[in-house]
């Protein structure tokens, strides 16, 4: 019986290291766009799903913040990341072979709000809101495609001016986050601000910030955002079979993490190019 024993723990312990046998290791990183305890929580899961699909070794490598994941990338550090679509641009920019390989349902039509404090003065609209001039503003990350790269396309856009240019004489930021920013503009630091619909929608429907004080002025028009990025260093075989595991991602609480309860689908570089564009236009792509 005690052989018997000796010989179970010996191949439990041999199949719990399948995935560390083949030498092959995934290390995953994502743009911090919310709460860094909330992500890990988040993408720990993901890294359980990705190791049981693809047979090897996956951990989740939290980023500090926008920049700090593109260069992780870069570098090598990380073989995989989630990315905005102005942080996406510049990875794969950065790193000759690097592709998009998936993304969620939502992600080639995201939008961002408009938000504000109700005190501000500024009324909700179906075009972009009259009477953000001269308001304390604040965007998310500077490196944020929702937070900063298309609400600074929409501001030119519709008044001709740079941001600097229309919040001239008031404080303008970067709150770092869209949880951060919509947190900001709730309490009244900040009048205004731009955020991702999907975080704003989600703090809604927790209760941690009340639309009625956080005010939604206007839904942007959509855009290309949010994608998985996979390095060349993974090889063609484990980068096809990765995205296949992303596209087969069907479990609710995965999808929730990702909040792509929608589901997943394929993405290519091509689908990023007018967003390349327009970061070049913007002087945003280094």
């Amino acid at each position: 019986m005690k052989k018997l024993l000796s010989l179970l723990l010996i191949c439990l312990s041999a199949c719990s290291k399948d995935t560390e046998a083949n030498g092959v290791e995934l290390r995953f990183s994502a743009i911090p766009d919310q709460n860094s305890t909330e992500l890990v929580e988040k993408y720990d899961q993901i890294a359980e799903y990705l190791a049981a699909e693809l047979g090897v070794h996956v951990s989740y490598v939290p980023s500090s913040d926008y920049s700090a994941s593109v260069e992780a990338f870069k570098s090598g550090d990380v073989q995989l990341a989630w990315f905005g679509g102005l942080t996406g641009v510049r990875a794969r920019a950065a790193v000759p072979g690097a592709r998009a390989i998936a993304q969620g349902k939502v992600d080639p039509e995201f939008k961002s709000y408009f938000i504000a404090h109700k005190d501000a003065g500024v009324m909700a609209s179906a075009s972009f809101p009259e009477g953000l001039a001269g308001k304390t503003f604040t965007f998310g990350s500077e490196s944020s495609t929702s937070g900063r790269l298309m609400p600074e396309y929409w501001i030119r856009q519709e008044t001709g001016m740079s941001p600097q240019e229309y919040f001239a004489g008031e404080e303008m930021s970067f709150s770092g986050d869209h949880a951060k920013t919509a947190v900001l503009v709730n309490a009244g630091t900040y009048e205004a601000g731009a955020v991702n619909y999907k975080v704003y929608d989600a703090m809604v429907a927790e209760g941690k910030i009340d639309p009625a004080v956080c005010v939604k002025l206007w839904e942007t028009p959509g855009y290309p955002d949010y994608n998985w990025t996979a390095h060349p260093d993974l090889g063609e075989e484990l980068i096809e079979k990765l995205q296949a595991a992303f596209l087969g991602m069907t479990d609710p609480a995965l999808l929730a993490a990702l909040q792509r309860p929608e589901g997943i689908i394929a993405a290519s570089n091509e689908d990023f190019a007018p967003l390349e564009d327009l970061a070049r236009e913007l002087k945003l792509l280094r």
